[in-house]
């Protein structure tokens, strides 16, 4: 290890030699598949790190401790090779072979790499912006992990976060920027300034060009910046950054300008560029100044580096005839990993990364048996008195959102809780949802149980990303990632509605990769299926309706600290044999009064989940009876009532007396006036005439 003395006599440790060969395989890599692979169409996605690389490895040598994190975007490849991470599992990734970082799941730029023993890659994503905040999620986890569940682990841990000048513009970088700052959090943001998002000039996404420039007078941040192609300026940059996270347990941002020696991508021809700016952008590669340095400086010959030039240029070469040798992945299993698998001893198949279930807390029994407790209690009780127990007998469990704290949730449902439980288990976060999701991604990752709380149903929307980022993580992974986590929030009608506070749109998570979702009906079905997904390992859309929350239909005894209800198990709520309606969420109480308003013998089933759905209960139900009501509160166009609607037209056919009908909302917004809102719903007389109306079929 080369130790070399920076113009305030502070030590880089660098190792040289590794970098220089590490840096010279990039090279190689870069070349073989841009040049070869990419016109033979064995790589389809080619990303080139060329004029990254120097910085980006010696930013890799930093990352030593046991619990360090990193994450970046589809140019960062040369810090995982300073990782250690051998070529040949690059080459399988982008060459779309069995193993690599996806099975050929994802495209072969999009890195992840699970490690409880030194740093672990976090999966990275295909979207710009979109790996900030799952990094200061990690970052907030290793203060909860150090300070709270006193893991000497997690002592001196980072989070790292890499991003071009671009993905400063995004929603993403600022809210990471504002959790770090104002939870001062070790996180290490580093920005790779080549002067470009594609085409567009780094002026377009922060004025001036110079996040740094931007950020002068932003509290809680230490900034730096400088020429990441000068090798002295950029170690020692570099090691002054991470002195910075390690010691002072604080956030810091450093800048370094690099060329982009290629275009953005390999189909890029960089036409928007003038001659001049190619020829500045050349004069400023990192590889030559490298060399240069070390040769005055007496750390290689030109021997040396004639040397590793030519093993870079073997290993690569070597690496890919093997790797073009072995087999893609077996399209019959394209299909596995969305959710939690088991094994043919019903034994789960495990992520090798994230949830608590890797280090599974030992919960109190649990049962299907309803305990009663005297009295009847509304949902909101209900759901926060599951909190409250599960917080108690599992310390990995975090209870957080906006104005959840010391305020108990828009919805009260928190309320003294965070009084209770602490300020660490349960707690306020800033107003963004984004950051909210985000957060509990790296948390998940980390090994904690987030339940984040999205106040309305619309706020999820800016969230949409990182929702979709966590539930096709196991997928798109092969299952070496997974990011457990329940994700509360409200919805639906109340005593009027609105197009932002009313709206349910639950479709969207059962047709997003790889979520559960919940709706329950009342207190009771509320915390049994809440407790199952607070020990389940999958990540949750939990629904509490607005109007159910407090509706007297809705209210139930208390069945019970051990009450638990798994997904997939619908509820027959009355029985009948003239026809099935099915519903969930606040329309459940609408079709009751409807059934026993017309004295039709209609059999009701409350679905209670929808991702997993019981299929069976309704096709056994509809076989009986012949006919089929679905009446749902989301939109009708492509609601949920229609996957219904096709299974039991393809599985029930031959069975069915009249069509299978579908009541639901008007494909319109929630409106706010309740004549205009009673309206657009579906309601119990409304839904009373269309019993009528099928009994009669």
């Amino acid at each position: 290890m080369q130790l070399i003395k920076d113009q305030h006599n502070s030590a880089s440790t660098i190792d040289w030699q590794k970098l220089a060969q590490t840096l010279l395989t990039s090279r190689a890599l870069d070349d073989l598949e841009e040049f070869e692979l990419v016109k033979q169409k064995k790589v389809l996605y080619q990303f080139s790190a060329r004029g990254h690389d120097m910085a980006q490895i010696m930013l890799g040598q930093m990352l030593d401790r046991k619990k360090d994190a990193v994450s970046g975007y589809y140019r960062s490849r040369p810090l995982l090779m300073s990782l250690g991470l051998p070529v040949e599992q690059f080459l399988q990734a982008t060459m779309m072979r069995q193993g690599g970082f996806s099975n050929g799941r994802d495209i072969g730029v999009v890195f992840n790499q699970p490690n409880h023993d030194g740093a672990c890659v976090l999966p990275m994503s295909g979207g710009v912006g979109a790996q900030y905040t799952p990094v200061a999620g990690w970052a907030q986890a290793i203060e909860y992990h150090r300070k709270e569940l006193k893991n000497p682990a997690w002592d001196d841990a980072m989070g790292l976060v890499l991003g071009g000048d671009g993905s400063v513009a995004t929603n993403g970088f600022w809210s990471a920027l504002t959790m770090a700052t104002t939870l001062q959090l070790p996180m290490l943001f580093y920005i790779e300034d080549n002067g470009y998002g594609i085409s567009v000039p780094s002026s377009f996404q922060t004025p001036g060009g110079n996040i740094v420039k931007n950020l002068a007078s932003f509290k809680g941040i230490h900034l730096l910046s400088g020429d990441g192609t000068n090798p002295e300026e950029a170690a020692n940059l570099i090691q002054q950054a991470n002195d910075h996270v390690r010691d002072q347990r604080k956030p810091v941002l450093l800048r370094l300008t690099v060329p982009r020696l290629n275009g953005h991508s390999a189909q890029d021809t960089q036409s928007y560029k003038s001659e001049e700016r190619i020829a500045f952008e050349q004069q400023h590669d990192p590889l030559p100044k490298l060399q240069k340095y070390l040769f005055s400086h007496g750390l290689a010959s030109k021997q040396d580096w004639q040397q590793w030039e030519q093993d870079a240029k073997d290993l690569t070469r070597q690496a890919a005839e093997a790797v073009d040798q072995q087999p893609y992945a077996n399209p019959a299993e394209v299909e596995t990993h969305a959710f939690e698998e088991f094994d043919e001893q019903g034994q789960p198949i495990l992520q090798q990364q994230g949830g608590i279930h890797l280090e599974r807390p030992i919960f109190p029994p649990a049962s299907e048996e309803v305990i009663a407790e005297p009295g009847r209690i509304n949902m909101v009780t209900a759901i926060r008195k599951t909190l409250d127990f599960e917080l108690s007998h599992n310390n990995k469990m975090l209870v957080f959102g906006e104005d959840v704290g010391a305020k108990g949730g828009v919805h009260a449902v928190t309320l003294g809780l965070q009084e209770k439980h602490g300020e660490a288990q349960v707690f306020d976060t800033s107003l963004s949802e984004e950051g909210i999701i985000g957060r509990s991604l790296g948390m998940a990752l980390a090994g904690l149980l987030p339940v984040p709380e999205i106040q309305f149903r619309k706020y999820a929307d800016p969230a949409e990303e990182q929702l979709n980022e966590t539930g096709s993580m196991r997928w798109r992974t092969n299952n070496r990632f997974a990011a457990p986590m329940v994700v509360r929030m409200a919805g639906g009608y109340f005593g009027c509605g609105d197009p932002w506070h009313s709206q349910c749109a639950e479709v969207k998570w059962v047709h997003a990769i790889g979520w559960q979702v919940a709706m329950p009906s009342n207190a009771e079905d509320a915390v049994g299926l809440l407790r199952y997904a607070l020990r389940n390992n999958n990540p949750t859309i939990f629904f509490e309706h607005r109007k159910m929350l407090d509706h007297m239909w809705a209210r139930r005894p208390y069945p019970g600290d051990q009450y638990i209800i798994p997904f997939g198990k619908g509820k027959k709520i009355l029985s009948g044999d003239r026809l099935t309606v099915v519903s969930w969420g606040g329309m459940v109480h609408m079709c009751q009064s409807a059934i026993e308003q017309t004295g039709v013998e209609a059999e009701l089933i409350d679905l209670r989940t929808l991702r997993p759905w019981d299929k069976d209960m309704v096709l056994e139900s509809v076989k009986r009876t012949g006919r089929c009501l679905i009446v749902h509160e989301d939109n009708v166009s492509a609601g949920f009532g229609a996957e219904i609607a096709a299974v039991l037209a393809k599985e029930a056919f031959f069975f069915l007396d009249a069509p299978i009908e579908r009541l639901a909302t008007a494909d319109i917004g929630n409106p706010h006036d309740p004549q205009l809102m009673e309206h657009a719903l579906p309601n119990p007389d409304r839904i009373a005439r269309r019993i009528m109306e099928l009994d009669q079929v």
